[in-house]
């Protein structure tokens, strides 16, 4: 028997610092550089691993790559 998946929105979408520095046209470093800054949403840890909400990322493009505006990812 097949379950129903819900399907995946945007903001379900965790992308790594390689896919974040591709968006916004930087290196991964200067991802890293940014992030720790403050000047890019806050990343959401899984174990080990760093990853930034895709909704978020692009509301931050959208706003002109400014924080004004965008929700802390908790």
């Amino acid at each position: 028997m097949m379950t129903k998946q819900a399907p995946v929105t945007d903001s379900l979408v965790l992308i790594d610092v390689r896919a974040v520095g591709a968006m916004l046209g930087c290196s991964w470093r200067t991802v890293y550089r940014l992030a720790d800054a403050g000047k890019l949403p806050r990343p959401v840890k899984v174990g080990r691993l760093t990853r930034w909400r895709k909704d978020l990322i692009q509301a931050f493009i959208l706003n002109g790559c400014t924080m004004t505006g965008l929700k802390a990812a908790d």
